[in-house]
């Protein structure tokens, strides 16, 4: 029976990948990288680079697995941001995401070992540009941040394989392109405007009328319960769901869905039974969490989630 192991957000933390593929079982031979399961595969969530200081080996790292055909990778929202902080409009001459103080600071990591316009930083974005945005085998999906079926198939119609041409990044990076939202909703997580009169407060005290969603709840019935980064979910509404966004919920008799991205913390659990984030801020000072799939589970357990150590 193939297992699958799935690999989320890394962000430049080399040690903390090699520790997790380590306690997995994967070792660098002189052919490549092998397992003593010789079907064994690894699928990586996306988030290689920023964040932590070693953007250039777990980029390495993650090819030689690619190269070995030992594993397959999708696009993480850094990915996407850095081929726009590197790309510039065709008209314009513009970046595509603009070198703003805040937008430099969070790529500084990325920026240090590969500098604007140097060849080997061009190779490297080439490689980025060649991940597709979702993934699909008939056991399971992976997403960064968001599986709804109904954004998959309206990118399907677009780009049939997951992988953006060099026209459809630069309008993925337009906010009046249709393209923009169905991109920003896969890669960045959805969100939704609040019934007319309510907002709430976020950590900053910054009033917001638009809420995350927890779009893995099929079970939720209310504002509160789909609502995520709510510090006082009391400041939203107690009422029903509308039915056109019940109907976008990950349905419960559907294969598993794998995703990043949302930086957890605390116990790893289950989102629901068919639905796992494995993102706990391995970025940071988190763990590195991954799942251990094999070949058929339609339902997922919490004893194949494997929490790799804390040290960078």
């Amino acid at each position: 029976m193939t297992t699958t192991d799935i690999i989320p957000d890394i962000h430049g933390q080399i040690a903390k990948l090699r520790g997790a593929l380590d306690a997995l079982g994967w070792r660098r031979g002189p052919a490549g990288w092998v397992h003593p399961e010789p079907d064994r595969t690894i699928v990586f969530l996306g988030d290689f680079i920023d964040r932590g200081p070693e953007n250039r080996a777990v980029i390495h790292l993650v090819r030689e697995l690619i190269d070995s055909g030992k594993a397959r990778a999708i696009m993480g929202n850094h990915e996407l941001n850095a081929l726009h902080f590197h790309a510039k409009h065709p008209e314009t001459g513009a970046p595509l995401r603009p070198h703003s103080e805040k937008n430099l600071r969070q790529h500084g990591s990325f920026l240090a070992e590969f500098p604007l316009g140097a060849p080997e930083t061009e190779e490297v974005l080439a490689w980025m540009r060649s991940l597709p945005l979702f993934l699909e085998t008939k056991d399971f999906r992976a997403v960064h941040a968001c599986w709804m079926q109904n954004t998959i198939e309206r990118l399907r119609t677009l780009c049939p394989d997951g992988h953006l041409s060099q026209e459809q990044l630069v309008r993925a990076a337009d906010q009046t392109d249709a393209l923009f939202g169905m991109v920003e909703e896969i890669t960045k997580g959805p969100e939704h405007c609040l019934p007319n009169g309510h907002c709430f407060h976020d950590k900053d005290g910054t009033r917001r009328h638009h809420v995350r969603l927890q779009w893995w709840k099929s079970d939720a019935r209310s504002w509160r319960d789909i609502a995520i980064s709510v510090p006082d979910p009391s400041d939203l509404p107690d009422a029903p769901l509308p039915e056109t966004l019940l109907a976008q919920t990950y349905p419960a008799d559907e294969r598993p869905v794998f995703f990043g991205h949302y930086w957890l913390t605390g116990a790893p659990i289950l989102q629901a039974p068919n639905a796992l984030c494995l993102d706990y801020s391995a970025g940071k000072d988190g763990p590195l969490v991954t799942y251990e799939l094999p070949e058929g589970a339609t339902v997922l357990s919490r004893d194949r989630i494997r929490v790799h150590g804390k040290s960078a």
